[in-house]
């Protein structure tokens, strides 16, 4: 059986992972844009439609909390592609439900299976060579979010032209031949150490806790994606105002954007790379908190938003791969445990931030949005001055 010394993550495979990546956390925003179209098919209101996010949403995060500890102590090889295929199975219940009630459900299960990403990017941190740590899991962490960013405008322009049980019977199909694939290319990986379920579970904090730069890295990750939900949640409240009073598909069109930010952010792992991982950090918030200043003096100019939009997507995308990269170097064998936990603190700060936009639009508006944004920005960098010495710590 192949160890780990002559095992290697080659730059195919790194790609091959972030298109997985990529289409796995794709399917928690497909539904996004089809809220009116699924409300006209199955008879239900655009509100009640619009519960279909929140149910997917919560059960990923409980994915991530039961299953991708799981990567610790299984054998991912058969894992992962399994994985894969149950979200496969959901998505095919959601392409054929009769009733809302049905396709509340196999969202609920799709969002609960698929986890796939968070368990390939510990397993390339560890097939990665450490001096390449950072840049495939950049590669992987940028698949991702452009998954994130291009699964809304996808979905529009397939559901407009074919209608929306397509969207999910195509990602249906793509996540069960990306399962084939990976069966093929993850190579044989020697046994773990079995650890009973529940024990699992409860070491995902006694994990964290044995770290001393854990906390603090879990904590500015979450910051900075709460930052990115309010922004990305509230941009359509803007932008469906006038003065500019876009469609959904324009608005979708403006994920196309955040791409520049993300690809760019990619090589937020080569200065982890190079020892660079902690004032890289302070770096990337100092960049969001001036993409956000931007963002409320230039509310009026489609063209200053994109520019916006595409900083914004850049510190983010840094702070998330330079926090991951950061964890996966710690030594030990629990990167799924410590990938769990970073996975849920970003999507528990990501609802909140999607929670109180609403409210906050209600109460002030973009430039509220934008004060509470700074205001939970400069949270993240007051954590980073007075934690620099524990983010430094490997042990």
């Amino acid at each position: 059986m192949s160890t780990t010394s002559n095992r290697q993550m080659t730059p195919m495979m790194a790609v091959i992972f972030a298109i997985a990546a990529a289409l796995a956390v794709g399917n928690l925003y497909l539904s996004q844009p089809l809220f009116g179209i699924i409300a006209t098919s199955l008879g239900v209101s655009s509100s009640s439609a619009s519960i279909l996010v929140t149910v997917t949403q919560l059960g990923y995060t409980l994915g991530i909390f039961l299953l991708v500890p799981l990567g610790d102590v299984l054998n991912r090889q058969w894992l992962i592609p399994l994985i894969l295929i149950l979200s496969g199975v959901m998505l095919i219940g959601a392409a054929i439900a009769p009733t809302f009630s049905v396709l509340l459900a196999a969202l609920g299960g799709m969002g609960l299976t698929t986890v796939a990403a968070q368990l390939l990017t510990p397993l390339a941190s560890e097939l990665a060579e450490p001096q390449r740590r950072g840049k495939v899991v950049g590669t992987i962490a940028s698949g991702a979010l452009i998954g994130i960013l291009l699964s809304r405008t996808v979905s529009g322009f397939v559901a407009d032209f074919f209608g929306w049980r397509v969207v999910y019977g195509i990602a249906a199909a793509a996540a069960i031949m990306v399962a084939v694939i990976l069966r093929i290319i993850i190579p044989r990986l020697e046994p773990r150490e079995p650890i009973p379920y529940m024990h699992l579970l409860g070491s995902v904090f006694t994990t964290v806790a044995r770290h001393r730069a854990a906390l603090p890295t879990l904590v500015i990750s979450a910051s900075g994606f709460a930052v990115f939900s309010l922004f990305w949640t509230s941009l359509t409240y803007l932008l469906t105002a006038p003065p500019f009073s876009y469609s959904a598909r324009q608005i979708g069109l403006l994920g196309i954007a955040g791409l520049a930010g993300a690809v760019a952010a990619r090589r937020a792992g080569d200065l982890h790379d190079r020892g660079w991982s902690v004032p890289a950090t302070g770096g990337a918030l100092a960049l969001l908190s001036l993409s956000l200043v931007g963002a409320l003096t230039t509310s009026h100019s489609i063209i200053a938003i994109i520019v916006v939009v595409i900083v914004l997507d850049l510190a983010t995308q840094g702070i998330l791969v330079l926090s991951q990269t950061r964890l996966f170097a710690l030594p030990g064998s629990g990167r799924s445990r410590l990938n769990t936990a970073i996975i849920v603190s970003n999507f528990l700060g990501g609802s909140v931030g999607s929670a109180i936009s609403g409210p906050i639009w209600a109460f002030g508006g973009w430039k509220a949005i934008i004060i509470i944004a700074l205001v939970v920005n400069l949270a993240g960098l007051i954590i980073w001055v007075l934690a620099r010495q524990r983010l430094s710590d490997t042990a």
